[in-house]
């Protein structure tokens, strides 16, 4: 639901995806939301269009000039279609995979390769499988990962962070994932995008489960 960001250490607000919770947010394939941590706001992945995204952050009272970096996970059309857009607003830095080209217009381009903290306790996985990276938030209550579609597989970026802390959620595309039992221990779930199987997940875990969309916030 949408509301006040409080005392939370994280907030993370789904500004495009395939479904939208409310009339006067637009879906549409792609996936791109705004995380909030650590006195940083970081858009992750831009969706497919800009004129959508930028419509979304509108609604969501999103100020793109208050964005304060853009972290693209990884190449695709449907995650970078609005970057463009912002940057064309907000020329701020951008993190992408090492194997992607690099956009104009930007303050700087940060390429990452190997697992890298960009923050203090805020870090990138490093480009996985030379395919796609994911955004990592160390908090009170464990990790959370933001992921845009995880192509690697979802059991490969849960072992790239094993290292750092036990995982509290995972959030985005999850793509033809079907490991399941692999959420277990995972109190939360958050599905989006291209994820194949969301109304399978949602019923074997009813409890740690959290509906996508547009519009969604999640307080942590």
């Amino acid at each position: 639901m949408r509301n006040d960001w409080g005392k939370n250490t994280m907030k993370i607000t789904i500004l495009y995806d395939n479904t939208s919770n409310y009339p006067d947010l637009i879906p549409d394939w792609g996936f791109s939301c705004l995380v909030e941590a650590y006195g940083k706001k970081i858009l992750f992945d831009t969706g497919a269009k800009g004129e959508i995204l930028l419509n979304n952050m509108k609604t969501l009272k999103v100020n793109p000039l208050e964005i304060d970096e853009i972290f693209i996970s990884h190449l695709h059309w449907d995650h970078t279609g609005g970057l463009s857009s912002v940057l064309a607003i907000n020329p701020i830095s951008v993190y992408i995979p090492w194997s992607c080209p690099e956009p104009s217009n930007a303050r700087e381009v940060i390429k990452i390769r190997d697992k890298t903290e960009l923050h203090k306790n805020i870090f990138s996985t490093g480009e996985l499988l030379g395919i796609e990276q994911s955004l990592v938030v160390k908090t009170g209550k464990g990790l959370v990962i933001i992921v845009g579609c995880s192509h690697p597989g979802v059991r490969k970026i849960l072992s790239s962070v094993a290292d750092m802390g036990e995982v509290y959620a995972i959030i985005g595309g999850l793509h033809g994932f079907r490991e399941f039992h692999i959420l277990e221990p995972i109190p939360l779930v958050c599905p989006t995008h291209c994820t194949m199987n969301i109304s399978r997940i949602k019923t074997l875990f009813p409890e740690k489960y959290v509906e996508g969309g547009v519009g969604t916030i999640i307080e942590i």
